[in-house]
């Protein structure tokens, strides 16, 4: 099995998990899929509840593999997506 057609591992935390129902999906990278940006729209016209979650803007963060990324930022088949509210901290 190439990287390409490995499955996406989508992971929710926090209130994204709470109002999804679930704490994870995984799929086959969608076609017309490269980066953060893309999924995110993808997402949105697959679950009207994506649509609520992702209008939220900059409250929901995203991390690809682990490290923080930004719309721009390439998504791959075999990746681990994260969709999380920013962290504050003291």
């Amino acid at each position: 099995m190439s990287a390409q057609s490995a499955p996406l591992r989508i992971l929710y935390f926090a209130w994204l998990k709470d109002r999804l129902g679930r704490a994870e999906d995984r799929l086959d990278l969608p076609p017309g899929v490269a980066d953060v940006a893309s999924l995110r729209a993808w997402l949105q016209a697959r679950d009207p509840v994506f649509h609520g979650i992702f209008s939220a803007g900059g409250r929901v963060r995203a991390a690809v593999n682990q490290e923080f990324a930004g719309d721009a930022t390439p998504v791959r088949g075999g990746d681990e997506i994260a969709f999380f509210p920013p962290v504050t901290g003291g």
